[in-house]
């Protein structure tokens, strides 16, 4: 996993170590995945609903081969 620190000029420095040779703690470089302030949640479930995308629309796999 690529991380990365600021280097004396303020800008980032990315390296595929821990720690940097100064002691300071590097931090990945990639965003998270998922963001508890989700901004967009209502309208995916919106267009799921309309779609019937979502698990409770589905077709129960065992229940249909009774």
């Amino acid at each position: 996993m690529h991380k990365d620190s600021l280097g004396p000029d303020g800008k980032r420095v990315y390296t595929l170590k821990k720690v940097t040779e100064d002691g300071r703690v590097t931090k990945s470089a990639h965003p998270a995945r998922f963001s508890p302030d989700d901004k967009y949640s209502r309208h995916r479930v919106t267009l799921k609903k309309r779609y019937g995308l979502l698990l409770t629309q589905q077709v129960d796999k065992e229940a249909a081969k009774l």
